[in-house]
């Protein structure tokens, strides 16, 4: 069987390479052969980041050369670049194999027997809207499903650009001073709303009237170009429904691609309908997705057999939460911990510090981030990494460290000194951590649970309300998790230091499940210069 060949080549292969550690690679490697065999979907929690030096994806590329069929490994181009000119060539080379691999954005023909390597964005593409560009029944490895619900969510979305206004009334001549009207009554409303940080804004009740209007105008005007053209049927037309009867789901003939969409969109049922804005250019943008994009993935799952691979996806074994958000139903599910011999890390988590939501936060935090700072400058080690998910609080914080310590604190760069200090958000940290040393100490000031004051935030917790769900168990903590899990990857491998200051894990109920996204761990209740220091030991664990 081929489980049994790749065991065999895979451990020779790691044997005779020295691989850096990981405990899981054999494992791993029969699943994927198992699923190319029997043809049954996988998803597996590999507990490595599934970044650009994803360590696992040995254990995935062994099988795909050495199974006789094709098959399609779908992932960014930055991992798609290094398996080609890293990974495959090394494999390759052992196996003595002559399997054709090519990149592309659709399958090659019936002859084409060999491996293609695709994106997520042609490959989700492609299955969401029918597109035809890859067969069905092929085998398919998705390397860092982590995004997945990102991605599937970015290709559902319909967009209008101020743009795309011009193109309409270019589209519509007679209505021009109707679509610039509609124009000038959403700009006034959307710029009413007061300044939040994200500079996006639920689209309200009355501005979606507007745009319904403007979408049965139109109609209007194309059925009365319609009626003009068919004089013959003139008393048939006459008897027609009324405006107000037509919907805005009833396709209209000219309508921009762009407006085309997003009137399939905006008629949709369970939608997310938000504006962004530029406030110094006086203009907006709209956008309309699903709230949740699992019923558009469900169907896709049974096209082909798949085998799914991220990181920390959810805390239990079985994913029962990031399946249902994915639609993912019958398949193998199977997790691995990180090792705790090789990426425990140290967590300091101080109780007694304020609540997040408390004006007397900010000062104690500070206090806190200081004598930390002080202890990884008697010790001089490394970079330190403050993770700040309130975009206020990260300018201030910034702010005061540069006027203390000067150009060692960076906010949101990647030019740093070996002994910087970066200072930065989720989102910059998790794009940006694969290209920057690991830290030898991790600052996270509060959890990053989405904030509610995020519009977009707030819309998918308002539907899953009316959902009757649990939105905090469902959608807050799960994307907490996950983010946590992320960031602290990069001290696993340098076993280095956490610090988390956000009082909530000591005192509320789900505590405990982030301790458990952080294990393995070791918990310090001093910080010094000891810390940082691997000869003189991990201090005094709790």
């Amino acid at each position: 069987m081929i489980e049994v060949e790749v065991h065999q080549q895979l451990r020779a292969f790691l044997r005779e390479q020295g691989e850096p550690y990981w405990p899981h690679h054999l494992t791993m490697a029969r699943l994927v052969a198992r699923a190319l065999r029997l043809g049954r979907s996988a998803l597996i929690q590999a507990g490595a980041p599934s970044g650009y030096h994803g360590r696992y994806r040995l254990s995935y590329l062994m099988p795909l050369l050495i199974w006789q069929g094709s098959a399609i490994v779908v992932a960014p181009e930055a991992v798609q670049q290094r398996l080609l000119m890293v990974e495959i060539p090394r494999l390759r080379q052992w196996i003595a194999t002559t399997k054709p691999i090519r990149t592309g954005e659709h399958w090659l023909g019936e002859e084409f027997q060999g491996l293609l390597l695709t994106t997520p964005q042609s490959w989700l593409s492609d299955r969401l809207n029918h597109e035809g560009r890859f067969p069905t029944n092929i085998p398919t490895i998705l390397d860092g499903v982590d995004d997945l619900e990102t991605w599937a969510r970015d290709l559902l979305t319909a967009q209008l650009c101020p743009q795309d206004w011009d193109k309409l009334m270019a589209a519509y001549p007679q209505q021009t001073e109707q679509i610039r009207d509609a124009r000038v009554q959403l700009t006034r409303s959307i710029f009413q709303h007061p300044v939040n940080p994200y500079d996006c804004y639920l689209v309200e009740p009355q501005e979606q009237e507007i745009l319904a209007q403007l979408f049965i105008d139109l109609q209007d005007l194309q059925i009365d170009v319609q009626t003009e053209e068919t004089a013959n049927a003139a008393d048939k037309a006459m008897d027609r429904a009324p405006a107000c009867s037509w919907s805005v789901d009833t396709p209209i003939a000219g309508l921009p691609d762009a407006w085309q969409r997003f009137q399939r969109q905006f008629a949709a049922t369970g939608q997310l309908l938000w504006t962004e804005v530029a406030r110094q250019q006086g203009q907006f943008s709209l956008h309309c997705a699903p709230a949740e994009v699992a019923s558009a993935l469900t169907p896709i799952w049974a096209q082909q057999p798949v085998v799914l691979i991220g990181g920390s996806l959810d805390l239990e074994p079985n994913a029962a939460v990031f399946r249902q958000r994915l639609g993912l139903e019958d398949l193998t599910c199977l997790k691995f911990s990180p090792d705790r011999q090789h990426e425990l890390i140290q967590l300091y988590l101080p109780d007694g510090l304020p609540m997040p939501n408390t004006p007397q936060f900010q000062p104690v935090l500070m206090q806190e981030i200081r004598a930390l700072l002080t202890a990884t400058n008697a010790a001089n080690q490394g970079l330190t990494v403050l993770l700040v998910g309130d975009m206020p609080l990260k300018g201030q914080i910034g702010s005061m460290l540069a006027g203390e310590l000067g150009s060692r604190v960076q906010v949101e760069k990647t030019c740093l000194d070996d002994n910087g200090i970066l200072v930065t958000g989720w989102e910059f940290w998790r794009q940006h951590q694969a290209v920057l040393p690991a830290p030898q100490l991790l600052i996270i000031t509060t959890l990053p649970l989405p904030s509610l004051e995020n519009p977009l935030v707030a819309g998918q917790v308002a539907h899953l309300k009316r959902q009757r769900q649990d939105w905090f168990r469902l959608y807050l903590l799960p994307a907490a998790l996950s983010e946590l899990q992320r960031a602290i990857a990069p001290v696993r491998d340098a076993q280095g230091v956490v610090a988390l200051l956000d009082n909530r894990v000591n005192h509320r109920s789900y505590g405990q499940q982030v301790l458990a996204a952080l294990s393995p761990l070791a918990r310090i209740n001093y910080v010094d210069a000891s810390l940082f220091n691997p000869f003189e030991g991990l201090g005094t664990r709790d």
